[in-house]
């Protein structure tokens, strides 16, 4: 689930994080970069059991309708179908997935009010209706309504604000959280430990992300010396902290990933400019990055290797 873009974007923060503060150490920062790549699988983890606990309010819904002194027709009839269905049963029961929540403590201080309102609120859309109004439904139809709701539950308000009240990384990580979380609910009913295609590996990690840290701390004043003389017109000391913290990352990736090719740094750091620096900083990043690839390429600098040489 942890993509190389992800890792570059913890880095940059971190590393902006390292220059900011001054009581900072390396160290310091290599824990939190180890401690915010778990924070993502975590959040995977939290939001799949926040899901679970939606649904599950269907049997609360089924004993308060059977109470009714006048139940209707519709509360006679009604079944806690979104949770008692094979695919949620197979997420409700799976044992690793379970350790998991307890692990992370994703079963504590759950607002059971607010699961509540999000659960009578999707109850009352059109598509669960019709679900549940369904005779026989297909596993087909089990994963359909889980995917309708969780698309229900990233839009509501309530649900985003019980996610950012744990997690401070949603902001950066929500594409990659929402896209293994609608590659988990296809591939229901679950089995095993489904879970472990999203868990962070040790090669996106370590050989890469902890490796670029390492790097472009070590190096940082070589670094530095290289792009100055690149920055044409502008003065070092102007150039906003995060853009020349995102040279020297890249720069880094030239010159100590031989695995990596060179449009693919120069793309991604261009591209990280667009969400994480300023309006200009784009075209800074794109212009100072082309001069430093020519010259370093002039000077044989640049040794790529195997998936490297793909440019």
């Amino acid at each position: 689930m942890i993509s190389r873009r992800s890792v570059r974007v913890k880095v940059m923060q971190l590393l902006y994080m390292l220059n900011r503060d001054e009581q900072l150490t390396y160290s310091d920062v290599v824990q939190l970069y180890n401690e915010g790549i778990w924070k993502t699988f975590e959040l995977y983890i939290f939001q799949l059991y926040l899901l679970l606990r939606v649904a599950q309010y269907a049997e609360k819904d089924v004993e308060i309708r059977a109470a009714k002194m006048v139940p209707t027709e519709e509360d006679k009839n009604f079944t806690a179908r979104l949770y008692k269905n094979p695919c949620t049963q197979s997420l409700a029961t799976n044992v690793g997935f379970l350790q998991l929540v307890t692990k992370y403590n994703a079963h504590e201080n759950i607002d059971s009010e607010q699961i509540r309102q999000i659960y009578q609120a999707f109850n009352a859309t059109e598509v669960c209706k019709q679900y549940l109004a369904s005779n026989e439904p297909t596993k087909e139809e089990h994963i359909k309504i889980l995917l309708e709701l969780y698309r229900f539950l990233v839009n509501n308000d309530l649900f985003t604000e019980m996610v950012e009240d744990r997690y401070s990384n949603w902001d950066d990580d929500e594409s990659l959280v929402v896209g293994a979380m609608k590659k988990t609910l296809k591939a229901m009913p679950l089995e095993g430990e489904f879970y472990q295609e999203f868990q962070p590996s040790d090669e996106t990690v370590r050989e890469f992300g902890e490796q670029l840290l390492r790097k472009t701390c070590q190096e940082d004043q070589a670094l530095f010396e290289l792009i100055a003389p690149m920055l044409k017109n502008w003065d070092p000391d102007r150039v906003a902290i995060l853009d020349m913290i995102m040279l020297k990352m890249a720069l880094c990736e030239l010159l100590h990933f031989p695995t990596i090719p060179v449009k693919v740094t120069l793309n991604e750091f261009v591209e990280i400019s667009k969400t994480y620096s300023t309006e200009n900083s784009r075209e800074f990043i794109n212009g100072v990055l082309d001069r430093l690839m020519k010259r370093l390429q002039r000077e044989n600098r640049i040794v790529k290797e195997g998936r490297g040489l793909l440019e």
